[in-house]
């Protein structure tokens, strides 16, 4: 099973939010520069991740995004099932498969996703960021001391 780049987007954004002093906002280009994701691109996850309830944004001056809460608060797996439009692992309606009413190997995709999401559930954005310092100077490599 893949991810979409807009998941896997979000995911980077909470990990950058992270990392960030506490109560510092940043903005959407920051991040963008940061990961090379075209800004409006990144507009669009930010917006969803803000309906979500994972992010707070703010317009304006002196406006941008934080995290909503603590970073053990956000799981991932309700990430990753928020922000990805589709979990099935095959198509089965579009078309009508014809073997779909006795279709086994459609059980056993679908376990396997389960399997998959289960773990994701296991680990929040705390626990893919422990450590921190490291990754702020990946991501700040001029601000490192």
């Amino acid at each position: 099973m893949q991810l979409t780049r807009y998941t896997d987007f979000s995911l980077r954004v909470l990990m950058y939010l992270t990392v960030q002093p506490r109560n510092q906002r940043v903005t959407v280009s920051d991040i963008s520069e940061q990961f090379t994701i075209p800004r409006n691109h990144l507009v669009k996850i930010v917006h969803q991740l803000g309906q979500k309830g994972y992010i707070i944004t703010r317009r304006g001056k002196g406006g941008g995004i934080s995290l909503a809460c603590e970073p053990a608060e956000i799981n991932v797996g309700s990430v990753v099932k928020d922000m990805e439009p589709n979990l099935n692992v095959v198509e089965c309606e579009n078309p009508i498969c014809p073997i779909l009413p006795g279709c086994q190997p459609r059980g056993v995709l679908n376990d396997a996703r389960d399997a998959f999401l289960a773990v994701l559930e296991g680990y929040t954005i705390a626990d893919v960021t422990q450590s921190p310092d490291y990754l702020f100077q990946l991501l700040n490599p001029d601000k490192s001391a």
